[in-house]
């Protein structure tokens, strides 16, 4: 078959493109690298392009030919998006309905939209189902819901085939850790392993649902093709809840370390549950998480070079304190010791 893939060079894109080109598929890549994606990451194979969902011209050459589009390009930090709606909403929604307008005239018959189980917001159920009303609880929440709609939309009047993937809390090697908001399990495991601190809002017991990468791509390259799923929203997460509390004890003992944390309980840290029902995706896509967390954080450690540990260190030094000798097995570098900042 032959893909493109908005945002393809994002966590998830680039996972999704690379295991698509390793399954011998034609993959295209349109990103503009505005979400710090690395290119460098994409397998040889696969044919990048840098660029905007907004680039008319641009995107209708790379629809020539196309069996199914990924939309996934995105913002998508929800603290940043409370700062900037305007923003979140150009990108996320006014790039959704650009994509669907180009793929309407280019002919093409299936996209499978990227969506994410933050448009569920406070809901009063243990684990939330696709027929509960929606309740976003942030910009990019709404956002993600506005484009969910407009798929679906434009997808019924000029006959599109048209899914939306409500991912929830993804995880795992290439996830980008940007300095203000960053994503909670990979700046977890570097503050652990660096002997930083761990900020904890809320008293750590707000309950998330995290699904490793390797498992959200199977659900995206099964909704390429499955029967029956033509308008549908479909949860993709584990189905299995972990509070702040209990994550931070399975990356102690993945890491190997133990966490310093300070507990700010005044401090709001979210929805307070927010856990799949995969009842669905189960019937209609064949889906089944593989990947439980303890062993996803272990092949994070293992498999991101983040997590790496610093080469050694020896002879002399200058640290802008003049030169003095530091042994490689007696000190580790001095580190900073940013704030984990919570997002939903």
């Amino acid at each position: 078959m032959r893909f493109l893939i908005t945002g393809g060079v994002g966590f998830i894109g680039a996972t999704l493109a690379n295991y698509l080109a390793r399954q011998g598929h034609t993959v295209r890549v349109l990103d503009n690298l505005s979400s710090a994606g690395d290119k460098s990451r994409l397998d040889p194979a696969i044919h990048f392009t840098r660029g905007d969902v907004e680039d008319k011209p641009k995107v209708w050459r790379l629809l020539n030919k196309v069996d199914c589009v990924y939309h996934l390009a995105a913002r998508v930090s929800v603290p940043e998006s409370v700062l900037y709606p305007r923003e979140y909403n150009s990108t996320n929604v006014s790039g959704t309905v650009a994509i669907m307008e180009a793929m309407r005239d280019a002919g093409i018959t299936r996209v499978v939209l990227a969506s994410s189980g933050a448009v569920y917001g406070e809901q009063q159920v243990e684990k939330v189902h696709e027929k509960l009303l929606p309740h976003p609880a942030s910009p990019y929440a709404a956002s993600k819901l506005a484009a969910e709609s407009y798929v679906r939309t434009i997808g019924q009047l000029w006959n599109i085939e048209t899914v939306s993937l409500r991912i929830f809390n993804a995880y795992g090697p290439g996830q980008a850790v940007p300095p203000t908001h960053p994503p909670v399990i990979p700046q977890f495991m570097r503050q652990i392993l660096e002997g930083g601190s761990l900020v904890i809002h809320s008293g750590g017991e707000q309950i998330r649902d995290f699904i490793y990468v390797d498992d959200v791509v199977e659900a995206l390259y099964a909704a390429a093709t499955a029967e029956g799923i033509n308008r549908q929203v479909i949860n993709i997460g584990t189905g299995v809840g972990t509070n702040i509390v209990d994550l931070i004890k399975v990356i102690e003992q993945v890491a190997g370390r133990q966490a310093q944390t300070i507990i700010i309980p005044s401090v709001d840290g979210g929805v307070s549950s927010l856990v799949a029902d995969t009842g669905r995706a189960e019937a209609l896509l064949g889906f089944k998480p593989q990947i439980a967390l303890p062993e996803g954080l272990a092949l994070l450690k293992e498999r991101d070079s983040l997590f790496a540990p610093p080469p050694p260190q020896t002879g002399f030094e200058d640290r802008g304190w003049g030169v003095f000798s530091i042994s490689a097995n007696l000190s580790d570098s001095i580190r900073g010791n940013p704030c984990y900042e919570k997002r939903s």
